[in-house]
């Protein structure tokens, strides 16, 4: 039985008179990719704040490869592995690719940037995530969607993560953008990474996915295996029609 890499255990989150979440479990499989789905409201961005050590959980516990583990500040989840991408990627237009990739962490040489380590190792990042990036040296604003979120998922690499939370990947993407974002996703499983989407379209979560996790007004409702369940088993869990269908089932006798 293969055991998770990641795990949050009967986690809750309160902001004043709000629940965002209640004892929510939830936990990913190395090399797996697994979909966090639900409506505006359901507790996905509260989840992943919690797993990036944004917020601490009000109760519960959070687990990396087996151990409890407290994350006080998004700098103690990235020291465990646990790279975030969020929506609006945070890169700097002005500057290039491999500045990007390493801003921040720049490699140093006699007390100055080693610009030309700096390309070297950019160069080997974008090389596994198989992107068509041109150049290293390429200013991040002449980039497509695409390309921009390549360099963001590669700027996690290079931190050194191993369990990836990718907010809305393919929010603002045509089709064929959106396209090449789930195969570097596709790509970063078949190394071995695991990766959690949070995501509102279900077609692009089919497409990846090994399992989905339902989240509804704070509380999960399940966790499916892509292979064992529909898109519409996956609307009526988001809105709350398998509830509704229970319910008259009972009512029915």
């Amino acid at each position: 039985m293969q055991h998770a890499i990641f795990e949050v255990l009967n986690v809750s989150k309160r902001f004043a008179h709000v629940d965002a979440l209640i004892d929510v479990n939830f936990d990913v499989l190395p090399g797996e990719i697994h979909a966090i789905c639900g409506d505006n409201g359901a507790g996905k961005s509260t989840l992943t704040k919690i797993c990036a050590g944004v917020y601490q959980a009000d109760s519960g516990e959070v687990r990396v490869e087996g151990k409890p583990v407290h994350f006080h500040s998004p700098h103690d989840a990235r020291d465990h592995g646990i790279a975030v991408v969020y929506q609006d990627l945070a890169l700097a237009n002005d500057r290039d690719v491999a500045s990007n990739l390493f801003l921040g962490r720049e490699p140093l040489r006699w007390g100055m940037v080693d610009k030309r380590r700096m390309n070297r190792e950019a160069r080997e990042v974008i090389a596994r995530l198989r992107s068509n990036i041109p150049s290293v040296e390429t200013p991040v604003a002449l980039l497509s969607g695409g390309q921009r979120q390549a360099v963001a998922i590669g700027r996690a690499i290079s931190q050194g993560g191993k369990v990836f939370f990718m907010d809305e990947p393919t929010a603002a993407l045509g089709v064929r953008e959106s396209a090449k974002v789930l195969q570097l996703i596709v790509n970063l499983k078949e190394e071995g990474s695991a990766v959690v989407v949070i995501s509102h379209n279900l077609r692009h979560v089919f497409s990846i996915a090994d399992r989905i996790t339902v989240l509804r007004r704070g509380r999960k409702v399940d966790t499916v295996s892509k292979a064992d369940s529909t898109p519409d088993d996956v609307v009526r869990m988001i809105t709350g029609a398998d509830m509704l269908l229970a319910e008259e089932e009972v009512a029915a006798g």
